[in-house]
């Protein structure tokens, strides 16, 4: 009887919510149906994501601090012109908006050394991991943690242990030796950025790595063994070579999200000292938001002169990656 009364009240259920998808068969056509269910999730969309991009290039070319688009007058592309005017690219100080070029030298710098290390520390740490070790997945955890933080917080962690009078100069100070200003010195400053950034990213490319090693089919090295291949020979015959697919879409992911860095560094060193950690995210900040007058266009064009960057970039890993495709 339960099981009877359950089954009609599953009945009576489906039975109201069909009448409603009847109706909006009827109205809109049963082909029509499913946009009916995109439409809230589209709207909302392109509100947040369309909609600020065809802004962005509005303002990218008006001119003014104001806000109002009604009152932004025309200027074309005199904003791309005013960037990239320079006697020499290579030396900032040729041109017009030399903190822009020092900025994306900045970040071009943190991007080759950053993802350079990233990768070579996350295949590292990946190999170890898919390793049969004493108590693996503790430190697979371990090395995860860091990508839950917050950016925030994991700057304000290493700017308490980083600064004059931080954990790491009083370690310094009781061993005897020197206390160094670690984010007052340019060099320093620079490595520590590339240091933490790696520091609270690297488990995410990890955790990627480790799906592609886990991916590669067993036998593959159970007959390199029966052949007697050494472990340094599999690694380079076996392990890279099909792992090459997982490598580009870690390479491709890194590069842009180091391109794109901002939260961390500016909380730990705010771009300094001077403009040694200014990278590129924190020039269209400034000049748009923190510095008067505020320059929207200048900052709108900075940002698509990056965005096309990251697209260069995506074009790059999905030709890769099809050729890749192609030659397995």
């Amino acid at each position: 009887m339960l099981k009877t009364a359950a089954v009609q009240a599953y009945e009576g259920a489906f039975n109201l919510l069909e009448r409603p998808m009847l109706a909006l068969q009827k109205l809109f056509g049963q082909s029509r149906v499913a946009w009916v269910f995109l439409l809230p999730n589209l709207v909302i969309f392109g509100l947040f994501t369309f909609l600020p991009i065809i802004l962005n290039f509005v303002f990218a070319t008006t001119g003014g601090d104001r806000i109002i688009l009604a009152d932004r007058p025309f200027v074309g592309t005199e904003h791309f012109a005013s960037l990239l005017d320079c006697e020499s690219y290579f030396d900032p100080n040729s041109c017009h908006r030399d903190l822009f070029w020092r900025a994306v030298g900045n970040t071009g710098w943190f991007v080759l050394m950053q993802v350079g290390f990233m990768i070579l520390f996350s295949l590292i740490t990946a190999l170890i991991l898919n390793r049969d070790i004493v108590l693996r997945g503790f430190f697979r955890a371990v090395f995860f943690y860091p990508v839950l933080l917050s950016p925030v917080v994991v700057a304000l962690i290493w700017k308490w242990i980083l600064q004059r009078n931080g954990v790491l100069n009083a370690g310094l100070e009781g061993a005897g030796f020197g206390t160094i200003n670690w984010l007052l010195e340019a060099d320093w400053a620079f490595f520590w950025v590339v240091f933490v950034s790696i520091w609270c990213n690297m488990g995410f490319y990890v955790l990627i790595l480790l799906a592609g090693l886990q991916s590669i089919p067993s036998d593959v090295y159970e007959a390199a063994e029966m052949d007697g291949t050494p472990r340094w020979r599999q690694l380079w015959r076996i392990t890279l070579p099909l792992l090459m697919p997982t490598m580009l879409v870690v390479m491709v992911l890194s590069v842009i999200r180091a391109v794109q860095a901002f939260d961390e560094i500016y909380v730990l060193t705010g771009g300094g000292p001077g403009s040694a950690t200014t990278l590129l995210i924190q020039y269209i900040y400034d000049v748009g938001f923190s510095t008067r007058p505020r320059l929207y266009g200048l900052a709108a064009a900075a940002s698509l002169l990056m965005a096309g960057v990251l697209f260069v970039l995506t074009i790059i890993q999905l030709a890769a990656t099809r050729k890749q495709s192609g030659d397995n």
